[in-house]
């Protein structure tokens, strides 16, 4: 079934003020179920035996953090892979947090500090996106730092078109922590900062950022504020960043400018891609960076003073709308290193969406596999990438948690592509519904952990984090995490943590499911 608008008469603006007094208590409780939680079973499946996946280990950025650890893709490649092992679903246990209050508090990144054993996560508080430090058993905030509120709010509230700031990926979510397990992250004032987290004198833990470079100077920032909703500048947010095997910052923004930062100088420099945008993050490896416009996926690389040089470019086809699943019209996924010869985006056809994968040094076509069905295929999340298989997920239906109907379920879908020297094939398509959600991979027990809902009659909205076995394609297991719209992941990644829990952000903040100790 897929997802319906909102019945006549429910404006946006409402949608909002409705979801923002759904009950939810305030500081650690956890997230609230909705109805029905009673009707649906806990737990289906049985435990997976582990059978790791075959492949090189992603190589590590030397200016990132560890691999699996470090940024909202997992590392450095975007390969949505973790080295460690997942839950097996060994009578596993559920625990969650509400992030926001009586607010949405949906986290939308989760980082490991491999020093403390912290999480770092990005997350909202209504209108509001904070840094957070949390404790990776209990969920419990331990440091909090607010940060600069995004002008597509002001523009979403102003004009009663929530669209605006759902389909906004600035702000904060793509950042990345560094081997210091300091967070990257550049904010909607236009600064690129780095965070450490330490005790301070009273030996409670706090946020300290140890570097600021301002960008402000070098990117149109007439942007929407409370007291000016309607700007006549441009605005352009920064949407990601991240580092190159050289070291510098590598920035991005949502009207198609690219630029870097030399951190031992803060020398900034910066070129454009004139009628483009770029709403997802990028890729990096030891050749260069991999960013995916709206038009054409591109590898770059910095010139000797830093600025980022066109390698080559690839038009793809960008279709002639926005899918109903996607933010855009154009590839919604972040370029995907595939071992050391392949990167692989999905295009954005109007039948059947492509994976499309190219060579890393010329960017020659490699192969064009359509997926899932005529005139029902999106995606807006990254492929799953190791070894010669990707993964996809159907995004095809969903727009974001206000506009999937109570009960309902995008048309779903969930496929294997293999690369090898003879060509590209499908090995596997699975029909799980997995509406929104940045999947991962564990490399250590071939598990692909997906969060998925299936539509109901009764209008009950359950949602399961599902395993999937990525060598067959069969589902494992599937562990209830909650039902209604708290639990709804609204385009948030799963996170394997290095300990074998499994992390989702979820509108109402943040869960987390665990194999019991000793099973």
């Amino acid at each position: 079934m897929a997802s319906r608008p909102f019945p006549r008469g429910l404006t946006a603006a409402g949608a909002l003020l409705g979801a923002l007094a759904l009950p939810a208590p305030a500081g650690a409780a956890p997230v609230p179920d909705g109805p029905g939680r009673d009707r649906v079973p806990a737990y289906l499946g049985a435990p997976a035996t582990p059978k790791p996946l075959r492949g090189r280990p992603i190589p590590a950025n030397p200016h990132q953090g560890p691999v699996g650890l470090s940024s909202m893709h997992a590392d450095s490649h975007a390969s949505d892979t973790h080295p460690f092992a997942g839950p097996l679903g060994r009578n596993p246990r559920v625990r969650s947090e509400a992030k926001g209050g009586l607010l949405p508090g949906l986290c939308s990144t989760v980082t490991f500090a491999r020093r403390t054993g912290l999480m770092v996560a990005q997350c909202t508080r209504g209108q509001t996106f904070t840094l957070r430090l949390i404790d990776p058993a209990t969920l419990e905030d331990l440091a909090t730092h607010e940060l600069p509120q995004r002008p597509s709010t002001v523009r979403a509230v102003v004009s009663g078109d929530l669209d605006k700031v759902l389909t906004d990926t600035s702000g904060g979510a793509y950042y990345y922590l560094d081997p210091q397990d300091r967070a990257v992250l550049a904010d909607s004032a236009f600064h690129v900062r780095r965070f450490a987290h330490e005790r301070g004198p009273d030996g409670r833990w706090r946020f300290r950022v140890t570097d600021d470079w301002d960008l402000g100077g070098h990117l149109p920032h007439s942007c929407a504020t409370w007291t000016n909703p309607w700007p006549k500048g441009e605005c352009d947010p920064i949407t990601a960043v991240g580092p190159d095997w050289g070291g510098l910052i590598w920035w991005i923004t949502r009207n198609g400018r690219i630029g870097t930062i030399d951190p031992r100088t803060g020398r900034v420099r910066a070129t454009r891609l004139p009628g483009e945008g770029i709403q997802n993050s990028f890729a990096a490896a030891e050749d260069g960076v991999s960013i995916v416009s709206d038009h054409a996926l591109y590898r770059f690389r910095a010139a000797a003073d830093g600025t980022p040089a066109v390698v080559w470019r690839r038009p793809y086809d960008r279709g002639t709308r926005r899918k109903p699943g996607q933010i855009d019209q154009g590839s919604g996924t972040t370029p995907t290193f595939l071992g050391d010869r392949y990167v692989a985006i999905t295009d954005n056809a109007d039948d059947r969406m492509n994976v499309l994968v190219h060579r890393r040094g010329d960017g020659r076509l490699v192969c064009r596999v359509p997926v899932f069905g005529h005139g029902a295929s999106a995606t807006d999340n990254s492929l799953v990438g190791y070894g010669g298989s990707l993964f996809v997920e159907n995004n095809h239906g969903y727009r974001n948690f206000f506009e999937l109907p109570p009960g309902g379920s995008p048309v779903g879908g969930v496929s294997r592509i293999d690369v090898t020297a003879k060509g590209c094939r499908t090995v596997w398509t699975s029909r799980e519904r997995s509406p929104s959600t940045v999947a991962k991979a564990s490399v250590a027990n071939g598990l692909l952990y997906l969060y998925t809902k299936e539509p109901r009659r009764d209008l009950v909205d359950a949602w399961y984090l599902t395993a999937v076995d990525a060598h067959t394609g069969r589902t494992a297991f599937k562990v209830l995490t909650g039902t209604g719209k708290w639990f709804d992941n609204n385009w948030a990644p799963i996170t394997l943590g290095p300990d074998g829990t499994a992390y989702v952000g979820v509108v109402g903040g943040l869960v987390a499911v665990r194999d019991r100790p000793g099973t």
